[in-house]
């Protein structure tokens, strides 16, 4: 575009260079084809112009020259000139789509936290849950958190007792003092269109069946705990501390197939009539962050960063595709994952739990070791087992240690009781290393904690 003190003989002077440049287009891409008359005419157009360019001519003069050159082009440009409206876009889609794929591939690319791995420095979904019926937003409040924080439709739950009761909920206990909420495997809709693979946990009340789908990288532990054991811990030990109490009860329920199963049920306390709201929340969308992908091709990752990277190459049998049954089937997991990089190659790595110690020394390099370290502002501290985990591979207890082998990093995430990462499935290859994330830019309530 022309700034206002550019003056008109300029302007004109640019117009004619890029009308000649149009014109050795169509001349080169069109001269075997076209009559010799009119090729010949176009010639002399364009030499007419040029000729008052090397004068140089003024505004007025350019002009006819331009209007002549343009009337000799409607005739000879074919495809090229003039382009119809729909061409016109149809290029200005495959270019900007060709820059787009440029600036993800080698510079930016969007990536969302699927998961509460890296909490509380990076969100997956998580959710809010609304004890009374008087604490869930109004319609305006709703629709301002789904713009706002993710909380979308359909991931919106609001669940009332069929029949009278207390409500009761099913617990698998876990090596050591722990328990979860089990739960199978489904296919529900996103958005209610879109095919998608959701967990089914099944609640009780009164006997009664009550089944809660959610996306399949949601956990339903912390919103049970929410809702019925609030307080601080990690959920599976508060679960745990509850079975212990001897707050459950051993009942035979009859399972999908019309077989009777044996199964723990927890008592939550918590009794309700038929038609009242026996649990609500809502789930909110994870971190969607903005991935640099360009600079790790010039320096090396450096302890402490939270790193992106493919996991098509880490050949571990935890990193294998499960079926509906929940069997591994031999493929090979081939997703992006974030974690935090607290491995180098040569590194020597011991848990001493809450404390992740590297080469010998309590691991330091960003804040997030040290609050870990003192288990503050709801970073849990490093754990050798991940809960409920009977698959890990690298330490285990207390004691345990490992020396990163070349070419490879090692991950884990922030939210160590609850991460399945490197010590789940093994190291990072330095060839599948992705980028770093630079911000967040959805949900817009994270900008403002």
């Amino acid at each position: 575009m022309f700034g206002p003190f550019v003056s008109v003989d300029k302007k004109a002077r640019v117009n004619a260079v890029n009308w000649l440049e149009l014109a050795q287009k169509v001349w080169h891409f069109r001269r075997d084809v076209l009559d010799r008359p009119l090729l010949q005419e176009l010639e002399m157009r364009m030499a007419a112009l040029q000729d008052l360019l090397r004068k140089p001519a003024d505004a007025d003069k350019l002009k006819s020259g331009i209007a002549a050159l343009e009337e000799t082009l409607r005739r000879a440009g074919g495809t090229l000139y003039p382009k119809s409206e729909l061409v016109e876009w149809v290029e200005f889609l495959l270019v900007a789509a060709i820059v787009i794929i440029g600036v993800r591939t080698y510079f930016v690319q969007p990536f969302q936290i699927p998961t509460n791995s890296m909490w509380p420095s990076y969100y997956g979904m998580t959710a809010e849950v609304y004890p009374k019926r008087a604490d869930e937003p109004g319609p305006v409040k709703a629709a301002l958190r789904i713009m706002t924080a993710g909380a979308r439709p359909d991931r919106i739950h609001r669940i009332d007792a069929p029949v009278d009761g207390e409500v009761l909920i099913p617990i698998g206990l876990l090596a050591g003092d722990g328990a979860t909420v089990p739960y199978g495997q489904a296919t529900g809709r996103s958005l209610y269109v879109f095919p998608e693979a959701q967990r089914e946990y099944v609640l009780f009340v009164g006997g009664k069946p009550v089944p809660v789908r959610v996306p399949a990288d949601f956990d339903l532990n912390r919103v049970i705990c929410d809702a019925f054991f609030p307080g601080p811990g990690v959920p599976e030990e508060i679960l745990g501390r509850q079975a212990q109490r001897g707050q459950m009860v051993e009942t035979v329920v009859t399972n999908a197939a019309g077989g009777q199963q044996p199964m723990n049920l927890l008592h939550t306390g918590k009794m309700v009539r038929a038609g009242e709201r026996m649990l609500s929340f809502d789930i909110l969308a994870g971190d969607m962050l903005m991935v640099d992908r360009f600079s790790y091709h010039f320096v090396r990752p450096s302890v402490g960063d939270g790193f992106v990277f493919r996991t098509v190459n880490i050949h571990s049998r935890n990193m294998q595709e499960r079926d509906a049954r929940g069997y591994r089937t031999g493929v090979q997991i081939d997703n992006y994952y974030i974690k935090r990089l607290v491995g180098l190659p040569g590194d020597r790595l011991e848990i001493r739990q809450p404390v992740l110690y590297r080469n010998g020394a309590p691991i330091a390099g960003v804040v997030s070791f040290d609050k870990e370290a003192q288990q503050i502002e709801r970073y849990p501290g490093y754990r050798n087992r991940k809960a409920g985990d009977t698959d890990q591979e690298y330490l285990i207890k207390p004691g345990d240690t490992l020396t990163v082998p070349p070419h490879s990093y090692f991950a884990m995430g922030d939210n160590s009781p609850n991460s399945a990462d490197s010590r789940f499935w093994g190291f990072v290859p330095e060839m599948d290393v992705v980028g770093r994330p630079l911000f967040i830019y959805y949900p817009f309530a994270r900008w403002f904690p």
